[in-house]
């Protein structure tokens, strides 16, 4: 049974924080500044500096008095309540709940990794005796995989406000930041629907989708005459021609480059925090997933940087895209140049039959030519490869910009000899039968899908 995909709710007793887990309220040192008054009249009556100690004797009683009014730590009650998933790149609320068996004013502080928030929040909450208190925080994950939380630390005080003690609530868990799940939803229901459409405006023009038997129709215009089903056709004495529809139980397999080409981040003015071209590469592996599950293939994963991280087994279904969403959540960037002839090694001993592989890589400007164009020529001998190369934008820019000095002319030629490189790396691979693109990293996971769906369309697969 797989869990949830919202975090757990932690709760957990407060404990004392310090050895002297209590101390002097700001007003409690307003009183006592209001004694200097005394200082006053004593310069004519030295007697009267008495008055001064006095008035120190009631304000420290008043202080010890209204420490004893605040509960002790282990009185207090806290837990942590998730809202919803958390997502890449995606706000999400955080719920702090307290109780106290009194009336008491706490300021809570939550520890949060510096992925998900610049700083830790500081909330304000004020309780009467036996509520339960709650405040909400907002955080944005910035990386994905697992993200330690930490303590919850509170100092609190009664109205009147002489006294505070210092306590900590064991609220420290381990969760699970996810793919951005909206967006891999969102583009894989745009991408299906706006496909469907097109191929229907299509449809009286080409033959039916794939070779797989759907249905008998009346025959239309701009049918092929092959489709014919000619017995149909001499029993109600109207043509009628067989219509097709792609075929079901294909395998699809992903392939997710994570070594250091990958590491690189992209700044997208619609997103507020830069991602590596890894996040658009997971996003684009999970909508995939998605339609290719929908469309009832069967659907694999394997992802790699030295070693292979993550590997799941082909399948379809909600359960297997659940497997997709924890495996690519735990997929991290390595420095090191990734293990391709591994990844090809790996994924011809778990798939013998012909298959779709779609491999989202980079390669590196080299002399030689790169492993991952070799790995790929050799799956390509028993699949059908859909080869992904992740572009830099950055590049792209600056071999279309015209250099205005010197400078700018060296980096213009050497991104334009890039450039070319990499134009030639390609055009190699679609000599070998391979489907080459080199993709920006925002107009990734559209590409891919709709060449998915392109595949299937034509039964190239």
């Amino acid at each position: 049974m797989t869990r949830s995909l919202v975090p757990a709710t932690i709760e957990a007793p407060a404990g004392p924080h310090g050895r002297l887990p209590f101390g002097f309220a700001p007003r409690f040192f307003v009183f006592l500044l209001l004694g200097l008054v005394w200082l006053v009249p004593a310069w004519w009556s030295p007697r009267l500096i008495v008055a001064l100690f006095v008035w120190d004797l009631i304000a420290l009683a008043a202080w010890l008095y209204d420490l004893c009014r605040l509960p002790a730590p282990r009185q207090l009650e806290a837990r942590r309540v998730w809202t919803a998933p958390l997502l890449l790149a995606r706000p999400c609320l955080v719920g702090i709940e307290l109780r106290s068996p009194s009336a008491i004013r706490a300021v809570l502080v939550d520890q949060t990794p510096v992925s998900v928030r610049d700083e830790p929040p500081a909330l304000v909450v004020t309780l009467l005796a036996g509520e339960t208190g709650s405040r909400q925080y907002e955080i944005r994950p910035a990386e994905r995989g697992d993200v330690g939380f930490g303590n919850l630390f509170l100092r609190y005080r009664t109205s009147f406000g002489f006294a505070e003690r210092w306590a900590v609530a064991a609220l420290a868990q381990t969760v699970l930041v996810l793919p951005d799940l909206v967006e891999a939803k969102d583009q894989a229901l745009y991408l299906i629907r706006s496909r469907q459409i097109e191929m229907e405006k299509r449809r009286r023009k080409q033959r039916g989708l794939g070779r797989e038997f759907e249905s008998l129709r009346d025959y239309r215009e701009g049918d092929d005459l092959r489709d014919v089903y000619w017995p149909a056709t001499a029993r109600r004495h109207q043509l009628t021609t067989r219509a097709f529809e792609a075929e079901r139980s294909q395998m699809v397999w992903i392939v997710v480059d994570a070594g250091r080409l990958l590491r690189s981040r992209v700044l997208d003015p619609a997103r507020p925090v830069a991602l590596s071209k890894l996040d658009y590469a997971v996003n684009a592996a999970l909508s995939l997933a998605q339609v290719a599950s929908q469309t009832g293939d069967r659907v694999g994963l394997v992802a790699y940087g030295r070693a292979i991280q993550q590997s799941v087994a082909s399948g379809r279904g909600p359960l297997q895209i659940r497997s997709f969403v924890d495996s690519l959540a735990q997929v991290r960037e390595e420095a090191l140049e990734a293990n391709h002839s591994l990844a090809a090694r790996t994924l011809l001993q778990k798939q013998k039959r012909r298959a779709l592989v779609v491999w989202i890589t980079d390669f590196a400007e080299t002399p030689a030519t790169p492993d991952v164009i070799e790995s790929a020529i050799q799956i390509s001998r028993r699949h059908l490869v859909l080869f992904a190369a992740v572009s830099q934008p950055d590049l792209a820019i600056l071999a279309n910009t015209i250099p205005q000095d010197e400078n700018e002319m060296f980096r213009h030629t050497a991104a334009v000899e890039i450039a070319q490189r990499r134009d030639l790396l390609l055009r190699d691979l679609r000599r070998n039968g391979i489907l080459a693109m080199e993709l920006p990293p925002t107009g990734l996971t559209s590409s891919i899908v709709n060449q998915y769906l392109e595949i299937k369309d034509r039964s190239l697969l």
